[in-house]
């Protein structure tokens, strides 16, 4: 119990700082903006600390998803099983993708955030950077499968460690006693990566301050007015997508939703600071086993949302798309919007892994509807700023999804009720 109390009070301590460093960031940011002529050097210098601390987490990553996947799957003891679990956890996925991709298309319509913004276009012939690369099916499928561990490892390609441990953990589930040596110490490393993820984490508010400075100083605040219909219509879609989630949550785990939306308030508030989910991971997985979610379901869940499940990103493609489309005064039918949505239902999945992942989709549904992908422009000076409320949504979604199979499958604890992993985590 005292240690249970103690990571409780570590972890309200944590929260407060992020909390500061947030405020204290958007205040520096905005005096080195404006009083400071040339500021790229400062710049440079938060986004290094930030950076560092991105790179940390990528570090744990990898070992992290490895060694609670396996140790989660070899302890179900059988394939039917984690046949069960995974057809649940795509079935949650695909509503919530439906529902995020046409919540953004329906406000954008309402909305008109495109139309007579008095923003000047860019030439439909310049060239935004983002390079939207093959997004096609079969693409997709092929990366699934890793050609070398070690290489998708080196590359923190989530979902290629997800398919190489869910075929790990099998095997170990099937040798039986013989592979229990092996099972114990990929046990030991989950709780090792737990440990060095709590370590990693007291210098997340120095992370925060620095990117949150760093966005503010590069771009000032005055970039927020001149976007502001358009960002103001995001967040309120986001808001109503958080609405949506509480829902749904509460329709599978009753009272329970608050309980863990409150529980997750650190890893959500993580993501928003550093615009990035992958942050937040280690964090997320963490307290969703505190909540009561099943460790085995839990490990396997959640890496696999954070392919298939980024619900932010996926209605910022829709509301992004018809944006530059209403900018450009360009009509889509109804059709061809309905049409959008199904594409961008394959195209955003696997975005965990690509750098400005969203962008990047972005960037193909422009192509395939001859919208000016120059139109990309004019959101980069305030993607920071959305893929802040993206990230921490992503967060939210994915965190619903693992309690809301953990409950389906009838591996989700009473309240109060720790994990036995969560005992020796803290112990």
């Amino acid at each position: 119990m005292a240690a249970g109390g103690s990571t409780a009070s570590s972890g309200n301590k944590l929260t407060v700082y992020i909390l500061v460093a947030l405020a204290v960031g958007l205040v520096v940011g905005h005096l080195i903006h404006t009083q400071v002529a040339d500021h790229s050097g400062i710049v440079e210098g938060f986004t290094l600390i930030t950076q560092i601390f991105l790179r940390l987490i990528k570090m744990i990553i990898a070992p992290l998803v490895f060694a609670t996947l396996v140790m989660g799957i070899a302890k179900m003891g059988d394939v039917a099983t984690v046949g069960r679990i995974g057809v649940k956890s795509l079935v949650w996925f695909l509503g919530a993708s439906l529902v995020s991709l046409s919540l953004g298309l329906v406000l954008v319509n309402i909305l008109q955030p495109g139309v007579d913004t008095g923003l000047t276009l860019p030439d439909a012939a310049a060239q935004s950077g983002i390079n939207a690369g093959s997004m096609s099916l079969a693409d997709f499928i092929t990366h699934l499968i890793p050609t070398s561990i070690v290489d998708g490892m080196a590359r923190n390609e989530i979902l290629q460690i997800v398919v190489f441990s869910v075929f790990f953990g099998v095997g170990c589930a099937s040798v039986g006693e013989k592979a229990k040596p092996l099972v114990d110490a990929v046990e030991g490393v989950a709780y090792v990566m737990l440990k060095v993820t709590m370590m990693v984490m007291w210098f997340a508010p120095v992370a925060v301050f620095a990117a949150v400075a760093a966005a503010i100083a590069k771009n000032g605040l005055g970039v927020i007015l001149v976007y502001f219909e358009f960002i103001a219509g995001f967040y309120l879609g986001i808001v109503l997508l958080w609405l949506l989630l509480f829902m749904a949550a509460t329709a599978v785990i009753g009272r329970r939703a608050v309980a863990l939306f409150k529980a997750v308030r650190e890893p959500v508030l993580l993501a928003f600071a550093t615009a990035s989910s992958e942050a937040a991971y280690p964090k997320t997985l963490s307290q969703l086993e505190k909540f009561g979610c099943s460790n085995r379901v839990a490990s396997f869940v959640l890496p696999l949302g954070y392919s298939f499940n980024l619900d932010g990103s996926m209605m910022y493609c829709t509301f992004a798309v018809l944006f530059i489309a209403q900018v450009y005064g360009i009509e889509l039918s109804l059709a061809q919007q309905l049409t959008m949505v199904l594409i961008l239902m394959v195209t955003s999945k696997g975005m965990a892994g690509v750098p400005r992942a969203s962008l990047v989709v972005i960037a193909a549904t422009l192509a395939q509807f001859n919208i000016p992908e120059a139109g990309l422009l004019l959101l980069l000076g305030v993607d920071h700023f959305l893929d802040m409320a993206r990230s921490a949504t992503n967060v939210i979604g994915n965190s619903v999804a693992t309690a809301a199979v953990s409950a389906w499958d009838g591996q989700l604890r009473a309240e109060g009720e720790a994990a036995p992993e969560v005992k020796a985590a803290d112990a």
